[in-house]
């Protein structure tokens, strides 16, 4: 395993310890539970990028990170379900896109990268789990719960834009 791959195996590490961090009641916990996730969460950049630029991108490499990235997303926000703090039906919403469009990857014979909406879904993504592990006061409620209202969208908009076909050049 190269570099890249390890460090794209070190977030999936994080996950538990996010996980257990969130369940404890005490601001200063979830301010370190919030530190683990961003931490994790900027390293799925750097790993994307040192793989290319020392030239380590491996298909070992290319099955983990999108693997590992669906875990950092999804354990938090099951866990916000369960602590009452975003709707089950919201996180489904975000789940049959992730998972219809890994489906629709497995038949594509050539797979292109992220575009802007596919940027933009996994910021919004990142911004609404941040605002809603932080522990805010009640005035920051409403801003992480739209953000993640927000981030829903971004995901539903990516994923249709996804697997609409390219217009042709005619």
């Amino acid at each position: 395993m190269n570099l890249p791959t390890w460090i794209t195996v070190s977030r999936l590490f994080g996950v538990p310890l996010l996980l257990y961090l969130l369940y404890q009641p005490t601001d200063r916990l979830r301010w370190i539970a919030l530190a683990i996730f961003l931490i994790s969460a900027g390293t799925d950049w750097l790993d994307g990028y040192l793989a290319r630029r020392l030239n380590q991108v491996t298909d070992l490499g290319k099955f983990l990170d999108p693997l590992v990235d669906k875990l950092l997303v999804f354990a938090p926000l099951l866990c916000l379900i369960e602590l009452g703090q975003v709707p089950a039906w919201g996180v489904f919403l975000i789940l049959a896109r992730e998972l219809t469009i890994a489906g629709w990857r497995v038949s594509q014979t050539q797979i292109s990268g992220a575009n802007i909406w596919g940027k933009l879904k996994t910021v919004s993504q990142i911004v609404a789990i941040a605002l809603l592990i932080a522990p805010l006061p009640p005035s920051g409620l409403l801003m992480a719960i739209a953000s993640f209202w927000i981030a829903v969208g971004l995901t539903l908009i990516s994923g249709l834009i996804y697997l609409l076909p390219a217009p042709s050049d005619s």
